[in-house]
């Protein structure tokens, strides 16, 4: 958070001495409007749960409550970057999609203290509520086995051979 502080400030004032005040100020004024609707939507997520579901609202509205019947598995998922790990809180409905639970959330940037207890939380509640049958573990899908490391391994492999072949092709000759 330092770091993203000073690095902040440091191109602020680069900013201010190459575009000047009224510069600065549209910059830093278009900055505020862009990220602001997405601060405070982050600011209003939230996650319940109760004898009827869970509940999740993700900054507008009510929220949706999903009933108990409807939840197949709960889990945590775990997303690796460079140096650090997010952590997420997951359901798996009847229908085979997927829904994040928001605020139930850890990462290094986001150090949640009680997170293990939030989600030991949600399972016990989903374990009170629902027939064991019911609970069937997804198989793991594609997605599941897409890390950042290894959709930054495909955005960076796929284009240097796809402009390789178009150049092999461009220059062979004819």
């Amino acid at each position: 958070m330092v770091l993203a502080l000073v690095v902040l400030v440091v191109e602020g004032s680069a900013a201010f001495t190459r575009l000047g005040a009224v510069g600065f100020a549209w910059l830093a004024g278009g900055s505020i409007v862009l990220l602001a609707p997405v601060v405070l939507l982050s600011y209003r997520s939230w996650s319940r749960v109760g004898a009827d579901g869970i509940t999740i609202c993700w900054g507008l509205g009510r929220g949706r409550t999903y009933p108990w019947p409807e939840i197949r598995w709960i889990d945590v998922r775990e997303s690796k970057g460079q140096s650090s790990s997010s952590y997420a809180v997951r359901m798996f409905l009847e229908s085979g999609r997927r829904r994040s639970l928001p605020g139930l959330y850890r990462s290094d940037a986001h150090p949640a203290p009680d997170f293990d207890e939030q989600f030991q939380r949600v399972v016990n509640w989903w374990e009170l509520s629902t027939d064991p049958a019911a609970r069937v573990r997804p198989s793991k899908q594609f997605r599941d086995r897409l890390t950042p490391a290894v959709l930054g391994l495909a955005l960076v492999f796929v284009p240097v051979v796809v402009v390789a072949a178009v150049v092999l092709v461009v220059l062979a000759p004819h």
